[in-house]
């Protein structure tokens, strides 16, 4: 049986909010899962994610093939690279607390890079900056033209007596 870890799709139309699922391959995309291993919120700025790194891990090692978009999820929540150390350990070419200190020192890096786009992102975009939100453009009031009264051009003869 083949393994997936995917995307269910939740939310009204429009407005998608995802569960990161574990499921058979041939299973349909919004049906029957194994296991729910977190949540992906792609209309927040930056996208929200939230994911339980040692469920990802186990079933990544139990064979688990990730499509595309949850490999990239994977990739920026660090559990690919967790794996990758983790592959060095079994291999003998560095010991578990010293994986362990190398995945620290990434996690404490990329929290940093994280926070610094955020800023950069409220530095631009202040208020959300929706259309109409706070921050976006002001809405102007449409002037009408007063209203005139129109006077019929030459299809109507009238007389005159």
């Amino acid at each position: 049986m083949p393994v997936k870890i995917r995307l269910q799709r939740h939310g009204s139309k429009k407005r998608p909010f995802y569960f990161i699922v574990v499921a058979d391959a041939r299973a349909p995309r919004d049906g029957k899962f194994i296991q729910k291993i977190g949540t992906y919120n792609p209309l927040t700025v930056p996208a929200s994610v939230q994911l339980d790194r040692q469920k990802a891990l186990d079933w990544l090692h139990k064979g688990a093939q990730p499509t595309d978009t949850v490999r990239r999820i994977l990739s920026y929540k660090g559990v690919l690279y967790l794996k990758h150390l983790l592959r060095g350990v079994k291999l003998g070419l560095f010991d578990d607390a010293a994986a362990m200190e190398k995945f620290q020192k990434w996690h404490g890096e990329h929290e940093l890079q994280m926070k610094k786009r955020q800023e950069e992102n409220r530095k631009t975009r202040p208020g959300g900056g929706g259309r109409r939100g706070p921050g976006g453009p002001p809405m102007r009031r449409m002037e009408r033209p007063e209203r005139t009264e129109r006077k019929p051009e030459g299809g109507a003869a009238t007389t005159e007596a």
